[in-house]
């Protein structure tokens, strides 16, 4: 009996045709292959996070969780099976004495599931997570095994390190890793108005810096992280300080410990979001008519905070930093309540700053909108029809995301 599939949000229900659980590639090859037999559609799903309908489908629900774990390490890289959480990857890798050089928020995705939308932590020096993806296996939709790197298949690399899923099955990556440090997390309240005077001093002077803005009270959390041995980030950070300031509250030390530890943080409570991905020079106009339509149109319902992360310029053609260093904004709202009409007006201000959407969180862009943004938008689709011709891993959503009308 078909079970229905739930985000960790909530808002996105559906109940797939069949579900399964592989344990190793030959019954990925399996499924495939049958799938592309009787015109089913397969769909590979991570942890759930996503809020996107990156994964709804009447076909074939794939999970990997049981496909997990490291393969292999060399010098400073691993490979590791797809369905690997990132919590416990992390845990692995510092095992090891290897930590990957970034993360995002949060560590509930799969690896697998986490490069291939984009996810991203932030930092001037860092590119997303599909920047440390040095080598992609999958299962295309003709069920062939390949391997994907510098030096197998190379004219597919900047499509597979970022593929929403629809090159095919990824059962396993190679990952460009660095050997194990330690960070120091430190936080503080400021005004809004003293936290953007000083933005790109806090960016250049931290290894990790962001914040997140509060729309009832007008301030600012401030976050940053740095190693702990001093070294800094791409050679580029001379130190490690907070900008002289008249004073709001003192920078308070909240953990010290290794990345897997002190970058992403635990949520209890759900929430829905929406972040587009804008060209650093167009953040602060789009972030004063975001804030200035938050506080003129939303103030009253929009209880929850805007959260402003950088990311560095990367080559990988469905990168919402592809060719651009980027500034990112996401607007927070409980699960609870209704999204839509805050989350569309938001999309309209994102949208005239040239700003890309988020692959795995809510936006209502399609191919037609979306074509424009990415110069290598036709290169990935010829690569798309190259390795899954029958269109196994093409759902109604994705089709809508990625065929013009």
């Amino acid at each position: 009996m078909p079970r229905p599939f739930v985000n960790w949000s909530g808002s996105l229900t559906f109940t797939p045709s069949g579900y399964a659980e592989p344990a190793d590639e030959d019954e990925v090859r399996e499924l495939v292959l049958r799938a592309r037999e009787s015109g089913d559609t397969l769909r590979p799903v991570g942890s759930g996070h996503s809020s996107s309908p990156l994964v709804r489908t009447d076909g074939t629900l794939v999970s990997l969780h049981r496909m997990v774990g490291v393969i292999d390490k060399a010098g400073d890289q691993a490979t590791v099976r797809g369905g690997s959480r990132l919590k416990e990857l992390g845990e692995g890798l510092y095992k090891a004495g290897l930590a990957m050089e970034n993360l995002g928020d949060v560590d509930y995705q799969s690896i697998a599931g986490a490069t291939a939308t984009g996810t991203h932590g932030t930092g001037l020096g860092f590119g997303n997570l599909s920047t440390q993806v040095a080598e992609v296996r999958l299962v295309t939709g003709t069920g062939e095994v390949l391997d994907v790197s510098a030096t197998s298949n190379s004219e597919l690399l900047p499509a597979a390190r970022l593929s929403l899923g629809v090159l095919g099955v990824v059962t396993q990556l190679t990952l460009d890793l660095e050997p194990s440090y330690e960070l120091r997390r430190r936080s503080w309240c400021a005004p809004i108005e003293w936290t953007l005077d000083h933005l790109a001093e806090l960016q250049h002077t931290n290894r990790n810096i962001d914040f997140y803005w509060y729309p009832r009270s007008d301030l600012t959390q401030i976050r940053t992280m740095n190693r702990v041995d001093g070294v800094a980030a791409r050679s580029t950070w001379a130190a490690r300080r907070v900008p002289e300031w008249n004073g709001w509250q003192e920078p308070r030390e909240l953990e010290v410990g290794p990345t897997h530890d002190t970058i992403p943080q635990h949520r209890d409570l759900r929430f829905e979001e929406i972040e587009y991905m804008l060209p650093s020079e167009a953040f602060p106009a789009c972030f004063a008519e975001v804030r200035r339509r938050i506080l003129n149109r939303h103030r009253r319902t929009a209880g929850w905070r805007v959260l402003v992360r950088s990311i560095a310029a990367d080559d990988i053609w469905l990168s919402n930093a592809y060719g651009r260093t980027t500034t990112t904004i996401a607007c927070l709202h409980n699960a609870a309540l209704p999204y839509e009409e805050y989350f569309r007006d938001m999309e309209d201000v994102f949208r005239q700053y040239g700003g890309r959407p988020h692959w795995g969180k809510k936006h209502w862009m399609t191919a037609d909108d979306l074509r424009p943004l990415f110069p290598r938008w036709d290169d990935f689709q010829v690569a798309r029809r190259r390795l899954d011709p029958d269109g196994v891993f093409l759902t109604p959503d994705l089709a809508r995301l990625l065929e013009e009308a």
